[in-house]
Formats: structure tokens, sequence, C-alpha cells
């Protein structure tokens, strides 16, 4: 079997999932998805990617793009384009886990700066404002009153990306100074940790400074998890989960999903799991 690990950085944790891919005794290629380039009016063209890829470009819209013309081609991609479009885009992620009946955040979009004062007050303040697609908690804001969402909104309206000018918008929801991210791979929980915010800091992302602990996830977490899994369309995935007043809310799913941090807490070999996911799948 011949693997493909397609990247657009090289991390930690594309170094140790190369490592797992060469010890199951397949042949594995990386290779750097800002080198590739097509030509996509072939019709002709044939799949040169292997057996299966494994797609782990960080980039929202050359992983996506990148993966619609390898599968387009023919190759076997994990994630498939659909899961990467749907966990990319937070609209489309939050429409798709409330119809599938996924406890999740109470959501807003408002389509221009005109609305955005009137739906939140609809959210109620506090309200969390988070770009359509991002990493990181980048440009993620709380809004504690209208006068800080009008500064908000006017620097998104300065940024020209026409996509900066509607507005996600989504309820303050009251929690632990901590979150949960539970990775899986297919039908398996792989592992399931705390991500505990750093001083002075809201966001839980490790990029962020958040600390890592192991724990074992109970049976309401673990179906929430799998319902999570299930909505997007499965794969390896991060599902992302606050502990509310109400219960367990899932407020997002990564398809690229980075495991630094939860291997730091976990003594699961995380990639060694994805990698036998990968796997399998490719034989089915």
């Amino acid at each position: 079997m011949k693997i493909t690990i397609v990247f657009d950085r090289i991390r930690g944790e594309e170094k140790w999932l190369v490592h797992e891919a060469k010890k199951s005794g397949h042949t594995t290629e990386l290779v750097d998805g800002r080198l590739l380039s097509f030509e996509v009016t072939d019709r002709d063209a044939k799949n040169r990617f292997g057996d299966v890829v494994l797609q782990r470009c960080i980039s929202y819209y050359r992983s996506s793009f990148l993966t619609r013309i390898m599968e387009n081609f023919g190759a076997y991609v994990i994630n498939s384009s659909k899961v990467s479009d749907i966990c990319g885009n937070k609209l489309m992620c939050s429409m798709v886990l409330a119809k599938a009946g996924v406890p999740t955040p109470r959501t807003f979009v408002a389509l221009s700066s005109d609305s955005v004062d009137q739906t939140a007050e609809q959210v109620g303040y506090p309200v969390v404002m988070k770009p359509f697609v991002g990493s990181w908690g980048r440009m993620i804001s709380i809004a504690k009153d209208p006068q800080i969402l009008d500064t908000i909104v006017e620097l998104r309206e300065s940024i020209p990306n026409p996509i900066e000018h509607m507005y996600y918008l989504q309820e303050f929801v009251q929690r632990p100074p901590r979150d949960i991210r539970a990775i899986v791979a297919g039908e398996e929980i792989i592992a399931t940790i705390y991500r505990h915010a750093s001083e002075n800091e809201w966001r839980t992302n490790v990029a962020r400074g958040a600390t890592t602990t192991s724990f074992k996830p109970d049976k309401e977490l673990t179906e929430i998890v799998h319902k999570a899994a299930h909505a997007v369309g499965g794969g390896i995935l991060g599902v992302d989960v606050m502990e509310s007043k109400e219960g367990y809310v899932v407020h997002e799913v990564n398809n690229t999903v980075e495991f630094k941090g939860a291997q730091a807490a976990s003594k699961t070999k995380i990639a060694k799991k994805m990698m036998d996911f990968v796997i399998r799948s490719a034989k089915k």
C-alpha cells in the first residue's frame, strides 16, 4: 500500500504520522501541498497519490481545493472534501450539528453590519463573534455591550474581504475555565482531554497557552462526541465541547486536528491510532 500525507506546514504531528506510517511497513510519501499544480481539465488524469491520502494542510482553502482535485483524479482522501468543507466553515458546521440534534451553543448570522446590533440583542450580551473560517482562536472576540460590538464591527468592515462583512454570533457559554477536546478516528475516541485556559485568557486553544490533562469521558459525553462526528461525515476529527450549566455543548468539529497538546497529556499513541484507521479505511 502507498500512503501519501499532504501538508503545508511540517509540525510535530506530521512527523509522528510519517513515523507511524513507515513503521507500518507501507510505502509512505510526504507531499508539500504548496508545491503542487494540476491540469484540472485533463480528462484522462490518473491518481498519482497511491491508495490513500491523509490530508494535513492547515489552510482551509488549500485543503478544500486540493482535496476536491485529488478526489476528482480518483484518490481516496481522509478526510473527504465534504467533511473538510463542513468543519472548516463555522456556519456550515453549526447548521449541520443543530440539524443532527447535537447540543450546540445558540448561534446567529447577520448578513451585513446593518443587522448586527439587533442580532446581538437576540443572542444577549456578552456575545461571542467568530470569523466563519479560522483556527487557533484568531479573530474571536467578546462584545460585552453594544459599544464594544460597534468597535469590533467597524474594524471588520475595514477589512477588504467581503466575508468579513457578514457576522457569526454565538452566545457566551458560562463554563469552567476549560473546554474538552475529543480526538476521533472513525468509531473510536482515541483521546479525551481538558484544555485549561492560561491566566488572563478566556480562549482554550493550546496555541494560546492552554494546558492539557487527560480524562475518561462519561457515557453522555461519549454519545455526544460520536453524534457530532457522524453529523459532519466522520473520519479523523477533533470534537470540541464545553460544559455548560445545561450540559455538554459542541462548539466546533475540527477537520485537520492538531494533537500535540493531547499527546502531552495522554498515554495513547495518537498518531499510531490515526494511522491504523487510515490503513483500515484504505483496505475496505
